[in-house]
């Protein structure tokens, strides 16, 4: 993978908590393909020392975004109410927490193909592609993690930043941590990765193509090109379903809803549009299935669910264990013992294979994968042992 000769633009005045974005030039990809004028959006929190040494990268999961943390408001800001929401690690990033922002520049960038102001399907193509610079739709092209850590890197670049004290993911973000590790092990000192593993597994590919199909046999698709039209809502939902199911472990659906029927309906009866009523754990999941619809881009969800099909830290690089060679960071590894996506072996063994062996940690949650959202105290005690 390499980057084109256009410079990336440089970024002088980061604003804390609030969305902003960078150019940082034409992109080849790992197929070869050229995405040319990538722009990346990114919040920052803090600012660099002058030594520019405590620079945190934050790296969100599949259909996360970089609101990490809420805005520093001050009396003269004029930032928007989604800048002073609570971030998606609200008490893990910010003044005084344990990724303190008084003390570290925090930086957490949109994933290229992501929907929130990073180059994706739903951007407009550059003139030079397409002078009526429709979407990018069906023409976006396959994007690896690989493909997203070095746009990263030349948005590092842009900020000044030529190492980074720790780089920090959970699940996607923690894949995208891991390829940071091994590709730039010269800018990156301590490497957290939670609820994550070293390579998709077939079973992760497996409930991955279920929700790509989902998407993509929605009638409202069109081949990816739906923008002038409805978009595919109800085959992102059902792919919402399908991922949220993975998201959460057995035993909690059943403590939280086991066969209870939804207020209000009857599962044994049709209701008046011509469906049984439903079950609350049915409810539950289309609750969730119309947030994501409203919120994000199909195509976006099809482009990021297939980089994390390629995630693949040993592809080229030899054995578990000769890949991990090649880093000179610390590393701080964590599993959530209830996570039936990435399972705690995968952690297991690959903190048995780093260059210094050790164990990874593990957060008893009953929450299953999302554990590394929710057990907000035993996440910072992870995080306490590199911040």
């Amino acid at each position: 993978m390499t980057i084109a000769p256009t410079q990336p633009q440089q970024v002088k005045t980061p604003q804390n908590g609030l969305v902003q974005t960078c150019e940082i030039g034409s992109l080849t990809l790992e197929s070869l393909e050229i995405i040319p004028q990538v722009t990346l959006a990114f919040e920052t929190w803090g600012e660099l020392n002058e030594h520019r040494d405590n620079a945190v990268l934050i790296l969100h999961a599949l259909t996360g975004d970089t609101h990490v943390s809420r805005a520093n408001i001050t009396e003269d800001s004029h930032t928007t109410s989604p800048a002073q929401a609570a971030g998606w690690w609200e008490g893990i990033v910010g003044p005084g927490c344990v990724i303190d922002t008084e003390k570290y520049f925090v930086l957490a960038p949109n994933i290229l193909g992501g929907c929130y102001g990073s180059t994706g399907p739903s951007s407009p193509t550059p003139e030079s592609i397409d002078s009526s610079r429709k979407p990018w739709g069906s023409r976006f092209p396959l994007v690896t993690i690989r493909d997203t850590v070095h746009a990263e890197a030349h948005l590092a670049d842009a900020l000044g930043i030529e190492t980074f004290y720790a780089v920090v993911g959970g699940s996607l973000g923690g894949a995208r941590a891991m390829e940071w590790a091994l590709t730039y092990p010269h800018r990156v000192e301590h490497c957290v990765v939670i609820a994550s593993g070293p390579s998709a597994t077939a079973d992760q590919i497996a409930w991955a193509q279920s929700q790509n199909l989902a998407i993509s046999l929605d009638p409202n698709f069109a081949g990816g090109d739906y923008y002038d039209g409805l978009p595919p809502e109800g085959g992102l939902g059902l792919a919402r379903r399908i991922a949220h199911t993975t998201y959460r472990s057995a035993p909690e659906l059943h403590f939280r809803f086991g066969r209870v029927a939804q207020r209000g309906e009857r599962p044994l009866q049709k209701c008046q549009a011509g469906e049984r009523g439903r079950y609350a754990v049915e409810s539950y999941l289309d609750y969730h299935a119309k947030k994501l619809a409203d919120r994000f881009d199909a195509n976006s969800y099809l482009a990021i669910n297939n980089a994390l099909i390629s995630h693949d830290i040993t592809r080229g690089r030899g054995s578990l264990t000769t890949a991990l060679a090649a880093s000179t960071c610390e590393w701080n590894i964590a599993y959530v013992d209830s996570d039936r996506l990435f399972y705690p072996s995968e952690s297991i063994v690959m903190a048995a294979s780093l260059p210094q062996p050790g164990e990874a940690t593990a957060i008893l949650s009953p929450s299953g994968h999302d554990g590394f959202l929710i057990e907000t105290d035993q996440i910072e005690r992870v995080l306490r042992r590199t911040f």
